[in-house]
């Protein structure tokens, strides 16, 4: 099995065979099964992520979503993130890692969390997520309810058969 340093060096490789346009393409098809999915579809309480340029496009789930709260996290130290209320573009400043951050209220009832939307790396079909390496989502995600529907959101490219998972490593419902 290859190591979690040499899924990300793949990752990364794989990654830079398409252009941004063809990664915002291809990006389109995952926001409509993320928007289609059930779980998401009912959900009130939404935690999502602003997306970097490799990632999948969530600018334009924000921009759809107008029936949730959403939730983005800010980071705040070198392992740790918290979460703030969405209240509109405007309401973004780059922040860590130049991603795009909220400066709304910082957000504290986990307990009214439905669903989180969750980024990686790479992801397997038993639900284990690779991160970037700095475990803010582990640590993050292991603090909240259990019973917070997790989705893992990633291209095709970036989905294997198995890969290395910790025991503090936190798995997905589902990974679309």
């Amino acid at each position: 099995m290859l190591t979690k340093q040499e899924l990300r060096k793949i990752v990364r490789e794989r990654k830079r065979e398409f252009t941004r346009q063809q990664l915002e393409e291809l990006s389109l098809a995952v926001v409509s099964r993320i928007m289609a999915e059930p779980h998401f579809a009912a959900a009130k309480t939404v935690m999502l992520y602003c997306s970097l340029p490799d990632e999948i496009d969530t600018h334009r789930l924000l921009q759809h979503i107008n029936d949730k709260t959403i939730l983005l996290p800010k980071v705040t130290g070198d392992t740790t993130m918290e979460l703030r209320r969405y209240e509109g573009q405007h309401d973004l400043e780059e922040g860590a890692f130049h991603i795009m951050e909220p400066r709304g209220k910082i957000f504290t009832d986990f307990a009214s969390i439905d669903v989180a939307v969750v980024p990686g790396m790479a992801f397997d079909r038993q639900g284990n997520r690779l991160g970037r390496g700095k475990g803010y989502y582990d640590r993050f995600l292991s603090a909240l309810p259990a019973r917070i529907y997790k989705i893992g959101v990633c291209f095709d490219f970036q989905k294997f058969d198995s890969i290395p998972a910790e025991p503090t490593d936190v798995r997905m419902d589902i990974v679309v």
